[in-house]
């Protein structure tokens, strides 16, 4: 697409990301996709094994999940593609070639839009294409202390998509933030998990940089990026290693690089392949796909609204703040989970009171339990019992944070303050006890109060509440603290 700052020494990057697809089966073959706690070698077969004379059989929903990544992506999906033959050997790679696409891809021309340094951009996708993923080598000793590499086939043949993206990026912040929003549809459409840690969303990214001509310089290709903030600091570094070469008038080699997280640096690892070197060709083993404009639109009929969209809806519907909005719809689930419990009529306070448990209570939660993002602590029915238990003054907030991290699949909050004894005391003389032997355990906070400093109050409104084990509601011991220390006051001689 291209941009209109083009200036002198400019970074410029392009990503190809590939994504495992959320299918359940490989493909090419039916042997299972979910690879990931299986035993060496548990799910290969002969098609995926790369024997002599198997013949693969394409995997239906991989098309589509391909195909609705490229409408979400506003790519136009054309009538007719084919599969290709890429030749290549390496130990992982049983066949000695991948199946993949080449000059007739799934999808063309598309774009993505998302925020950078508080900014909209928006890159061009020039492709998305289908493929299968390889192998993986298992680096390790052996009994006898010697280096040996394994190899564990379980993920040869899983789907892969390869998004393809235009060299419009122009820092490494871009870089990242344009992968965020990439997984971030990725996995609001339901095609992958995105998960950088486990393989399912890779990253290789292209780096040159704008000579004295202004001419783009050698391009660079970076592999092993596993995580956004290796992206980030992987480009930064090349960025800066390439302008030092031009500075010193040296040349750029065209060359593939990997990132040595332990080092912060890129390392050169091969020469860089050009496409004639993998000797592409038609697969002969599978037919050409003709894509019907039906197809396209049954397959669109099932595109969720993008997180884009959704942001503004749920601003403009619910007047939040952009950073609450950001964080509500960070994934699907959450947005899910916001919309269900506050409903579409919510008033502006239990609307703001809802979007609060959710980024600060519930979100904790689940990062201290170490829940994968898609699964949260509480489901809408349950928040909701919470909420409105909090809102009748059956629960005091600070008793419904206790209840929180107690309520297990199936619970509802208020049966659970109710086995716990956790429900608000309606009990006049129980809190006024628990105020009794407050007063006489903090004089000086006491004395501070009756001396002019109202503030001293909220001292003792909190150690009262503790005395009550998060039972008492707050208003109850502030009018009772008052009655009594006001009342003590008024009857000093």
């Amino acid at each position: 697409m291209g941009r209109p700052d083009e200036t002198l020494g400019a970074t410029v990057i392009g990503l190809e990301v590939h994504a495992q697809l959320l299918t359940r089966s490989k493909m090419y073959c039916g042997c299972s996709a979910r690879y990931a706690d299986a035993a060496p070698n548990r799910h290969v077969c002969q098609v995926c094994g790369g024997f002599p004379g198997a013949l693969p059989v394409l995997n239906r929903a991989a098309i589509e999940s391909g195909i609705l990544t490229g409408i979400a992506l506003s790519c136009e999906i054309p009538g007719f593609c084919k599969l290709d033959r890429k030749n290549y050997v390496y130990p992982d790679l049983p066949k000695g070639y991948q199946i993949s696409q080449y000059d007739l891809p799934l999808c063309v021309g598309g774009s993505l839009s998302f925020v950078t340094g508080g900014e909209e951009r928006r890159a061009g996708i020039t492709r998305v294409h289908v493929e299968e993923d390889t192998g993986r080598l298992l680096h390790r000793l052996d009994d006898q202390g010697r280096d040996v590499s394994l190899v564990d086939l379980n993920r040869s043949g899983v789907p892969l998509m390869e998004i393809v993206g235009e060299p419009d990026l122009r820092s490494p912040a871009e870089a990242r933030d344009y992968l965020i929003a990439l997984r971030q549809i990725l996995r609001y459409i339901g095609v992958s998990t995105g998960n950088m840690e486990e393989g399912a969303f890779r990253c290789d990214a292209n780096v040159s940089i704008r000579d004295a001509d202004g001419a783009l310089g050698t391009k660079v290709e970076i592999k092993n990026m596993n995580s956004f903030s290796a992206v980030f600091r992987a480009l930064r570094y090349e960025a800066e290693r390439q302008r030092a070469l031009l500075d010193a008038g040296q040349p750029i080699e065209q060359e593939t690089r990997g990132w040595v997280e332990s080092r912060g640096v890129t390392a050169a690892q091969r020469t860089k392949e050009q496409a004639h070197d993998y000797r592409y060709f038609p697969e002969p083993d599978l037919p050409p796909l003709v894509v019907s404009p039906e197809m396209v639109r049954e397959i669109q009929r099932r595109l969720p609204e993008l997180p884009a969209v959704r942001r503004q809806r749920l601003a403009a519907r619910y007047g939040l703040d952009p950073e609450t909005v950001i964080l509500l719809t960070s994934e699907r689930e959450i947005a899910d989970l916001f919309e269900e419990t506050v409903g579409v009529d919510g008033d502006a306070a239990a609307v703001r009171i809802a979007a609060n448990w959710i980024a600060n209570d519930l979100l904790g939660l689940q990062r201290a339990r170490g829940l994968p993002a898609e699964q949260l602590p509480l489901n809408a029915p349950q928040l909701r019992d919470l909420l409105g238990a909090v809102a009748s003054g059956e629960l005091t907030a600070r008793a419904a944070k206790e209840v929180l991290p107690r309520v297990m699949a199936g619970d509802m909050p208020r049966a659970v303050a109710a086995r716990l004894n956790l429900l608000a005391l309606d009990d006049d003389s129980a809190v006024r006890e628990a105020v009794a032997e407050t007063l006489v355990a903090f004089p000086a906070a006491v004395a501070d109060y009756q001396a002019g400093k109202k503030a001293a109050i909220g001292r003792l409104i909190g150690e009262t509440i503790k005395r009550t084990g998060g039972r008492a509601k707050p208003e109850q011991v502030r009018r009772l603290i008052e009655e009594s220390l006001d009342g003590a006051s008024e009857g000093d001689p």
